[in-house]
C-alpha cells in the first residue's frame, strides 16, 4: 500500500522534500500558508513589476539539476561522488545557459559576474568572481604588505576546509555524537573552529579583505564575528560552481520545482496554515499521524515533514506533553539568527545603473566589527548600516515595465527579541537607506525616479512567515549550533516527524536546503526498509565538474 507524506511549508527546502518524497513513492502533500508557493521565496508582483521576497543567489547548480532529474521509484539518495579533489584551474565561467538538460526543461539558469561587487565605505571596491588573477590583483592594490602571501595561505587553508567540510562531510547528517566526535580531529587541525573572522585575520592585515573574506555568512544569518571558520568552505564553494541567477528570478526556480513535483503526482495546498501537527501514542511511542488546519480540516498522513521555522514546529505546532528533547525551555534558549529589513523599490533607468553597479553589490558601511555587535549582540539599531543590494534588471529586463528596473536591498537588523517598534521605525528607516543610495551616488537620482516602494521588516517574518523572534535563517549558526548540535533532521521526540531546511541539518542557504532535504530523505528511507532498494537499483552519479577559476 503507498505511504503518505505532508510537507508542511513550500520553501526550497519544502520543495525539494517533496520531490524526494515522490521518488521515494510517498504520496505527497505539501500545505503552504501563503497564496502561493516558495515561503521566504515568495514572489511579489506590483505595478507592473517582479520582486523575489527572499533568495537571490544561486550556488551549486548541480544540486537543482538533480532534483529536476527525479523520477518515481528512482529518488537517487546516494552520496555525491566528488573526485577527492575539485579543481577549476583554467575554467572560467562562460556566458550563456548552466544547470543541466534537466533544469532547462523548466527554468534557465544563467551565470552572473562578477559574483558581487563589494563596496567599501570610501568608495573603493573588490569584484569577486573566482578570477584567481583579478582576485589577485585586488588583494594586491587593496592589501597591505603580506597580503597576498596571506591570501595565498588563506586559499591552500580554506580549500583544505572546503574538501573536508562540503565535499566529504556536507551530506553527514549528525544524529550521534560519536558521529560528531569522529570528526573533531579534523576540524581542529584545520584550525576550522575559531571564529570565521578570527580565521580571516590570521592572513589579512587589511579591515577590507578581512571584510571580504568573512562577510559572505551574513547571507545564511551568521554573524562573522560567532560563526565557525568551517564557513570559510563558502568561499570555495562559490569559486568552484559559480554564482546564478534564475531568468525570471528565484520565483522562476520556485515554479518548476512546483512543476516537477505535480509532474510525479504530489499535491500543491494553499492557504493552509497549519495549527497542530496530530501526535498518538502508541504503547510508550509517540507518532505522528497527520496534521490539523487552521479551519479545522484533518489530514492524515503516515510521515509529516516540517519545513517550517524549527523554533515554531515544535513550539506552536507540537502539545507539550510530546515534547521532552525540544521543550519550551530548550527551545527558547537557541540563539536566532538576526532579521533583516529588505526593502522593493521599482525605478525609472536612466541609463547609467550599470556604470556603478552590478546584479549583486554588497555596500558595507564605515564600521564593521561594531555594527555587527550592534545587530547580533547589543540588539539595538544602529545609526549606519550595512546592506545586500540586488538589481536584477541589469540581467533579466522582464521583471520591470519598459524604462525602468527593479530592485531589493536588504539590511540585516536585529531579531524581534530586540523589542523594536518596526511600526515606528520602518517608513523613516526605509526612507534613511534609499536616501543614502541616492545621495552616495550609487543611484543618483533615486527619490526622483521612484515609482514603487514596499518593505518588510521582522514583524514579517514573525506573523506571516511564522519565524520565532522574526529571525530570518533559524538558530544562529554558532559552533554550539552546528553539527550534531544543530537540532536534528528527525525528531527526537516523535516517531514519523522530521524537519528539514534552513532550521536544520546542514543549516541555512539554498543549497544547504537542498542539501537537507537529501538527508532527510535518507533518514526516512532507513527509517521504512527502503534504502538496500534505492542502493540496489541506482548506479552513483558522476562527478559533478566545477565551473569556476581556482
Amino acid at each position: 500500500m503507498t505511504r503518505t507524506a505532508i510537507v508542511i511549508g513550500s520553501g526550497i527546502g519544502g520543495l525539494a522534500m517533496g520531490l524526494r518524497l515522490q521518488s521515494l513513492g510517498f504520496d505527497t502533500t505539501i500545505v503552504e500558508k501563503l497564496d502561493g508557493p516558495g515561503g521566504r521565496a515568495y514572489v511579489r508582483q506590483v505595478d507592473g513589476f517582479t520582486f523575489d521576497m527572499g533568495p537571490t543567489v544561486i550556488t551549486v547548480p548541480h544540486f537543482i539539476e538533480e532534483l529536476f532529474s527525479l523520477e518515481r521509484g528512482k529518488p537517487n539518495l546516494h552520496l555525491p561522488d566528488f573526485p577527492p579533489e575539485v579543481r577549476g584551474e583554467d575554467k572560467r565561467i562562460k556566458s550563456g545557459l548552466s544547470g543541466g538538460p534537466n533544469t532547462s526543461k523548466y527554468v534557465q539558469i544563467v551565470p552572473i559576474l562578477p559574483f558581487y561587487r563589494i563596496y567599501f565605505d570610501d568608495g573603493t571596491f573588490f569584484d569577486y568572481d573566482g578570477d584567481p588573477e583579478n582576485t589577485r590583483r585586488q588583494v594586491r592594490e587593496l592589501g597591505e604588505p603580506g597580503d597576498l602571501e596571506g591570501y595565498e595561505r588563506f586559499h591552500a587553508d580554506a580549500r583544505a576546509i572546503f574538501q573536508r567540510g562540503f565535499l566529504e562531510l556536507g551530506y553527514t547528517h549528525f544524529g550521534d555524537l560519536a558521529t560528531m566526535l569522529r570528526v573533531v580531529p579534523d576540524l581542529l587541525r584545520l584550525d576550522a573552529v575559531r571564529t570565521l573572522f578570527s580565521f580571516a585575520s590570521k592572513y589579512f592585515k587589511s579591515p577590507k579583505l578581512r571584510q571580504v573574506f568573512s562577510f559572505e555568512t551574513l547571507l545564511v544569518g551568521g554573524n562573522p564575528l560567532s560563526v565557525p571558520a568551517i564557513y570559510a568552505m563558502i568561499h570555495f564553494v562559490e569559486k568552484t560552481w559559480g554564482i546564478h541567477f534564475a531568468l525570471g528570478g528565484t520565483g522562476a526556480l520556485v515554479r518548476g520545482f512546483v512543476q516537477k513535483f505535480e509532474e510525479l503526482g504530489g499535491k500543491m495546498r494553499y492557504n493552509a496554515e497549519v495549527k497542530k501537527i496530530n501526535v498518538v501514542r502508541e504503547g510508550r511511542k509517540k507518532i505522528a499521524k497527520g496534521i490539523t488546519l487552521a479551519d479545522g480540516s484533518v489530514l492524515h498522513a503516515d510521515i509529516v515533514v516540517s519545513n517550517a521555522d524549527y523554533a515554531h514546529t515544535y513550539l506552536k505546532l507540537i502539545e507539550p506533553q510530546y515534547r521532552f528533547w525540544h521543550s519550551d525551555v530548550i527551545v527558547k534558549k537557541r540563539p536566532q539568527s538576526m532579521s533583516l529589513v529588505v526593502i522593493y523599490f521599482g525605478f525609472k533607468a536612466d541609463g547609467t545603473e550599470g556604470q556603478k553597479l552590478r546584479h549583486h553589490n554588497i555596500i558595507l558601511g564605515p564600521r564593521y566589527e561594531e555594527l555587527l555587535r550592534d545587530i547580533f549582540g547589543r540588539k539595538v539599531l544602529a545609526k549606519d548600516f550595512s546592506q545586500y543590494l540586488h538589481i536584477p534588471t541589469l540581467t533579466d529586463p522582464s521583471l520591470a515595465p519598459p524604462g525602468h528596473h527593479a530592485a531589493y536591498t536588504l539590511i540585516p537588523v536585529p531579531h524581534n527579541g530586540s523589542g523594536l517598534d518596526w511600526d515606528l521605525l520602518g517608513e523613516p528607516f526605509v526612507n534613511k537607506v534609499l536616501r543614502f543610495l541616492d545621495e552616495r551616488g550609487y543611484l543618483p537620482g533615486l527619490m526622483a525616479r521612484l515609482v514603487h516602494k514596499s518593505f518588510i521588516t521582522p514583524d514579517y517574518f514573525e506573523h506571516t512567515l511564522n519565524s520565532y523572534l522574526g529571525n530570518a535563517f533559524g538558530p544562529e549558526p554558532i559552533l554550539a549550533q552546528s553539527a550534531y548540535f544543530r537540532p536534528h533532521n528527525r525528531s527526537e521526540d516523535i516517531a514519523n516527524l522530521y524537519l528539514v531546511g534552513a532550521g536544520v541539518q546542514p543549516g541555512a542557504g539554498t543549497p544547504s536546503v537542498m542539501m537537507s532535504a537529501k538527508m532527510t530523505a535518507r533518514l526516512i528511507a532507513e527509517d521504512f526498509g527502503l534504502m538496500g532498494e534505492v542502493e540496489k537499483n541506482l548506479e552513483p552519479p558522476k562527478p559533478a565538474e566545477p565551473v569556476a577559476g581556482d
